[in-house]
């Protein structure tokens, strides 16, 4: 199997646990059909995105010291990441010699931005078309915190210049370089993957759950070092910058009380056994 089907298996199980979450899709098809309320629904999220970007930007102006001690945890886990760069970059590589090539493929494109936008569409456009709050708010989650940390990246790899592992060492910077081989620093496939799977691991009580999300956003990051395009450190200053964005967001979403719904309708997984029965069974 291709990493094409294994990407594309993938969106399929993404919008089908999201299918399953929606108590009330397919009674409420025949009434959202109405362009109207789509349209309004849709302006709507439009405009809170934005506002959470501009939020996200702002935010630094209104930061406690709790939110100072972590951006001094994160520079400081940063510096200790890069410290062990060249190491960790000669170990990956070996890894990556016996690393799965479906694996190697899957993390690029799950990582790359169209395909990441595109299951972001997919699983906005099904909360939108059906009228589920719940899994529109996700789609809100996931598209807001891309669009923050993926300006965030852009303006970086551009300022900072880090040249990638192929490019050079990992001491070597031409600040406002055009070379894509000197836009290394953080990792865009990191911050995109992670945002999606902590966004969709936020919404599950279940701790296996969550680690099978995580586990899937894992893919591309890792990917990335056994390619040999990123440094440890942007790898690793991606994931913080993935985490905090997703967050930030989902803090600035409950505080305006966003959307409407009480209680998010969270899946509860459970093994069952016995005689002549062996399964998983999720019940919302």
């Amino acid at each position: 199997m291709t990493a094409t089907k294994y990407l594309a298996l993938t969106v399929t199980l993404i919008c089908s646990v999201f299918i399953s979450n929606a108590q009330t899709a397919t009674d409420s098809l025949s009434t959202t059909k109405e362009k109207g309320h789509i349209w309004r629904n849709l302006k709507y999220d439009g405009g809170f995105v934005l506002k959470s970007v501009g939020n996200g930007f702002t935010q630094p102006l209104r930061w406690q010291k709790k939110d100072f001690l972590t951006a001094a945890g994160i520079v400081a886990g940063t510096g200790l990441l890069y410290a062990a760069d060249t190491d960790a970059h000669t170990y990956f590589l070996e890894q990556g010699e016996n690393a799965p090539q479906v694996l190697k493929e899957f993390g690029w494109y799950f990582g790359s931005p169209q395909n990441f936008f595109m299951i972001s569409a997919g699983i906005y456009g099904f909360g939108l078309i059906t009228d589920n709050e719940k899994v529109r708010e996700t789609g809100v989650l996931i598209i807001g915190s891309a669009v923050t940390s993926g300006i965030i990246q852009t303006l970086s790899k551009n300022i900072i210049g880090r040249a990638r592992p192929t490019d050079g060492d990992r001491n070597d910077f031409d600040m406002f370089s055009k070379e894509a081989g000197y836009h290394s620093f953080p990792s865009g496939h990191t911050i995109l993957s992670v945002s999606m799977a902590h966004a969709i691991a936020k919404q599950f009580e279940n701790i296996w759950v969550k680690a099978g999300i995580y586990a899937v956003g894992s893919i591309a990051p890792i990917s990335r070092l056994w390619a040999g395009a990123h440094w440890l450190s942007d790898v690793g200053l991606g994931y913080a910058i993935a985490i905090v964005t997703v967050d930030g967001v989902d803090n600035f979403m409950k505080k305006k009380g966003a959307y409407s719904y009480a209680q998010p309708n969270k899946i509860s997984w459970q093994f069952k056994a016995g005689y002549g029965t062996l399964g998983v069974v999720g019940t919302f």
